[in-house]
């Protein structure tokens, strides 16, 4: 059984200013009942439906209201329990819709990333609106980057009670999304990596690159973290948070460094180009990437050689592979050079239907090949529940959003 360790990061606690939506206080009774997944790390709270046969006003979720409250432990059992769900054929995530259309400014393009879900087990459904203005220049050199007008992330996470159908919660997208997908590969690497991995190599600096250090961290006794990246100005910046965190990070000199005598390889960039090369990988050695193709550019975190040495592959989603025309498995696997047999998918491992571990003698390789709505819904829902239960003062009414009924079909 996965065992968990005290995490190398300290959990960040400092507050920054908070706006005031309106001049309403929420309250919420304290939680009072456990649930927990197969292999709990930390219990996971739920108090049944959001509104409880009570009609409440939504609430507002900001970043640090999600840094504030939610630990990576919790995070990664949320995730635990939404992956579950959905191996049983409970939880419902539909693959995500990406697309572009041009702007009026030649160098920038509109982008919209959109995912759709439920996660029985918190009673909750989700509708997170991805938005976000694109540099069309940045393809050049392989990197997305986001290129608002001001320097703030519009996406919105809408929570919904399955229950009653009303919206919950109206939530902040940047912290989450980094601690979701984090809590994600820390939840793979407890189902999958090996119990004596020690050894850390990752390739990025920014916010994913932090929570997979800190997720990885929570699951395995890491002793070592080898980080790399191209511009040392992050490198340094990022060796220095860490190492203030308490993190035994150390910089690496180059990607090969990264992956040499590494138990745990991790890819947290946003590269459309392999990092590395597969050649360089050892047996024992498990592989993440987080980096996918869909269809608005193709992306190749990895090279073909990691599929291909790779003795057992996962994935986070079978759907997600050809709605999101995820070329760089669909090529391997029509020209069969990877046997689907030998693919498998996360929901499937945390369920105990399929069996994946990582040993001395093998390569493992997981590619979280998409994001899914039901891992908002499960984090989320911890947040909402929180946060009522402390009062909040960021409230919109309900009549606001409660348009008029009308027949479906």
């Amino acid at each position: 059984m996965a065992q968990a360790h005290s995490g190398c990061i300290a959990a960040p606690t400092a507050l920054r200013g908070r706006s005031v939506f309106l001049a309403r206080r929420v309250d919420g009774p304290p939680a009072t009942r456990i649930i927990s997944g197969r292999r709990s790390m930390v219990p996971v709270e739920d108090k049944g439906p959001f509104c409880a046969r009570e009609s409440r006003m939504p609430i507002v979720i900001t970043d640090d209201d999600v840094r504030r409250l939610l630990s990576m432990p919790e995070c990664i059992e949320a995730m635990r329990v939404c992956f579950r769900d959905l191996a049983e054929g409970q939880a419902v995530s539909l693959p995500r819709v990406r697309y572009t259309v041009d702007t009026s400014d030649p160098a920038r393009s509109y982008y919209a990333n959109v995912h759709v879900g439920a996660v029985p087990s918190f009673h909750t459904a989700c509708v997170r609106a991805g938005t976000h203005l694109i540099d069309k220049a940045g393809w050049g050199d392989g990197r997305r980057r986001m290129n608002n007008p001001e320097p703030v992330n519009w996406t919105v996470i809408i929570l919904y009670d399955t229950e009653t159908s009303e919206p919950v919660a109206f939530m902040h997208e940047s912290y989450l999304s980094g601690l979701r997908v984090g809590a994600t590969d820390g939840l793979a690497a407890a189902e999958i990596a090996r119990d004596d991995a020690e050894v850390l190599g990752v390739f990025g600096t920014g916010r994913q690159a932090y929570a997979h250090c800190e997720a990885i961290c929570a699951v395995r006794p890491i002793r070592q973290v080898k980080v790399f990246s191209p511009n040392p100005e992050h490198l340094a910046s990022f060796i220095a948070r860490a190492s203030s965190a308490g993190l035994p990070v150390v910089a690496a000199r180059g990607p090969e460094e990264v992956v040499k005598d590494s138990h745990i390889v991790c890819c947290t960039t946003n590269s459309t180009a392999p990092v590395f090369s597969g050649a360089w990988l050892e047996k024992g050695q498990m592989v993440i990437s987080i980096a996918n193709s869909d269809v608005t550019v193709e992306r190749r975190e990895v090279d073909e050689e990691t599929f291909l040495r790779a003795d057992e592959i996962v994935i986070t989603d079978w759907d997600s592979v050809h709605a999101n025309r995820q070329v760089e498995l669909i090529e391997l696997l029509d020209d069969g050079r990877v046997d689907a047999a030998h693919v498998h998918t996360l929901a499937d491992v945390v369920a105990g239907k399929a069996t994946v571990h990582n040993t001395p003698d093998n390569i493992v390789y997981y590619k979280n090949n998409t994001g899914l709505a039901m891992q908002f819904a499960a984090a989320g829902a911890i947040v909402c529940r929180k946060l009522r239960a402390e009062g909040t003062e960021r409230v919109i009414p309900r009549e606001w959003l409660a348009s008029e009924k009308y027949g479906i079909g």
